[in-house]
């Protein structure tokens, strides 16, 4: 049986690989498209914003839980 804690474990493992991919992807369009650089550095910019964001969640989410332990 599948715990939550094995769920919240795959997502976050999800969330840093799309991350990764989504920074990396944008890395390399802004190399490539000299029209459409202003696009992929606020896409990155936001990339970057989001995982901290959700890192932030998943912390703030295991110490609610061990504090209510």
């Amino acid at each position: 049986m599948v715990t939550l804690d094995e769920i919240s474990r795959a997502v976050v493992s999800l969330v840093r690989l799309g991350a990764t991919f989504r920074l990396v992807y944008c890395m390399v369009r802004l190399e490539g498209a000299q029209e459409e650089q202003g696009q992929y550095k606020k896409r990155a910019k936001n990339t970057v914003l989001f995982y901290i964001l959700a890192e932030s969640v998943w912390q703030i989410k295991e110490l609610v839980f061990y504090y209510y332990r």
